[in-house]
């Protein structure tokens, strides 16, 4: 396959031999762009586990540095002792017993994410 004048450019930039950074992978990244609209990126890491055992499954979230522009409500459902952990965290609403009689007494309670400390 003929390879075209701006590939070569940005290869001539990086060598394919060395393990970078994540910041200077970015900034690599940054000038060999050549598109004029935000693209993506894809990283491959090797963690060296086996996917196929059962408690060695890898998940993450990656959380963007501005957000997607809406707002995040958690509910943490967790004991009494367990509730000033969650506010610390960043919780809007905490409680157990008390949310629950709500959620079947209201109705549902506009959230983002629910999660259960026990």
């Amino acid at each position: 396959m003929k390879v075209g004048k701006k590939r070569k450019e940005a290869e001539a930039k990086y060598d394919n031999t060395k393990s970078y950074t994540l910041l200077e992978a970015c900034n690599i990244l940054k000038q060999i762009s050549t598109t004029k609209f935000d693209a993506s990126v894809d990283i491959d890491v090797r963690l060296g586990v086996d996917p196929r055992q059962a408690n060695q499954m890898v998940r993450g979230v990656a959380s963007l540095p501005h957000g997607l522009g809406k707002v995040v409500r958690t509910l943490v459902l967790c004991t009494p002792d367990k509730e000033e952990e969650a506010k610390a965290a960043g919780a809007d609403h905490v409680g157990l017993d008390d949310y629950i009689k709500r959620l079947l007494a209201v109705g549902p309670i506009l959230i983002s994410s629910l999660l259960f400390l026990v």
